[in-house]
């Protein structure tokens, strides 16, 4: 079983903020402050591989009580909103133990990551000890993004 996870994007929320990202993603991306933004979201949103490799992940997260949750994204101006993190290098992800993160995979991690392929590697082979993921999750219905 997969704890609940939290992934965090080094971007605040918001349309304004998201369309000043895209600018800088698209004009200069050497520039954009992001690396899980950058190889997860297309120009027109989440990329489906992503979203269905997660929706996999989502299977197998069960909460304390009993009930499947889903795997959790935030922006740094929402981390520090519901959990009080301010002082956290950015993108990371974190474990929900208690409803509360815990460190899981760091900035230097994220950044490494060049590809959507070499993200989802570095899940798998982070993911807590005696779980596992499968290599896809289960087609999202509806309009996504490739």
């Amino acid at each position: 079983m997969i704890p609940p996870l939290l992934f965090v994007y080094n971007a605040d929320s918001g349309v304004l903020n998201a369309l000043k990202d895209l600018f800088v993603k698209t004009v200069t991306p050497e520039r954009y402050e992001c690396q899980l933004c950058a190889v997860t979201y297309g120009l027109t949103g989440m990329k489906r591989e992503w979203r269905n490799f997660v929706a996999g992940l989502s299977e197998n997260s069960v909460a304390a009580d009993g009930l499947k949750t889903y795997v959790k994204f935030l922006h740094k101006d929402e981390l520090a909103a519901q959990y009080g993190l301010t002082r956290v290098p950015l993108p990371a992800a974190f474990t929900l133990v208690d409803g509360q993160p815990q460190p899981w995979l760091n900035a230097e991690q994220i950044n490494a990551c060049r590809s959507l392929e070499d993200l989802k590697a570095l899940v798998r082979r982070s993911l807590p000890a005696g779980t596992t993921a499968r290599q896809d999750g289960p087609q999202v219905v509806g309009r996504v993004n490739s």
